[in-house]
């Protein structure tokens, strides 16, 4: 392992998953369990992907259709919209947090976090980066120290948000931020 490599793939990965829609997932997650359960979850999935994407590198990426990629995202953002707005009706936030805590706040962390980062543009950095290097595994733990760091981040701020909002507000939100997402996805995989 190369410390230069870690060092220098840390704020390459850190700085393109922090406006991420996997951080605001995170983040939305953090307010319906235990912050420690997300993180751990969102972790999990995190390593399965940069473990695949230094694995496997450049190549996949040329073998999948980018539209392909961008419609699969489109529906899942659709999908996360739809449920954010049928959760924001009729529970309380008590029984929102109750719901998801111990495994299954991990499982369901892990579920969102793993889907969503397929064909992000932090595994795909991630596979470019151990492409460049020769060096998967310096490139692998930069990776993944960035993205748990920004999962952090998000789990801490979820708590911190649920103390200034309405949950029910925090899911509508949501439902409007996945819904654009969503649009944008569909326009990408139209160009």
């Amino acid at each position: 392992m190369r410390l230069g490599v870690i060092i220098s793939t840390f704020p390459v990965i850190f700085i393109g998953e922090l406006p991420d829609k996997t951080m605001f997932a995170s983040l939305l997650l953090a307010t319906r369990g235990r912050p420690l359960a997300v993180w751990v979850g969102a972790a999990a999935a995190f390593t399965v992907h940069v473990a695949i994407a230094v694995t496997v590198g450049v190549a996949m990426f040329h073998l999948l259709p980018r539209r392909a990629v961008d419609g699969a995202v489109a529906a899942l953002f659709l999908f996360g919209a739809v449920y954010a707005l049928v959760e924001s009706r009729g529970e309380h936030e008590a029984a929102l947090v109750e719901r998801e805590e111990g495994h299954r706040a991990v499982t369901t962390a892990f579920i969102v976090v793993f889907l969503a980062e397929w064909g992000d543009l932090t595994q795909v950095l991630t596979a470019n980066l151990a492409a460049r290097y020769h060096d998967p595994l310096s490139v692998a733990l930069g990776a993944l120290l960035a993205l748990w760091a920004v999962a952090a981040i998000a789990v801490i701020g979820g708590r911190g948000l649920l103390r200034r909002l309405d949950i029910r507000t925090v899911r509508r939100v949501t439902a409007v931020v996945l819904f654009v997402l969503a649009g944008l996805a569909v326009w990408s995989a139209a160009r």
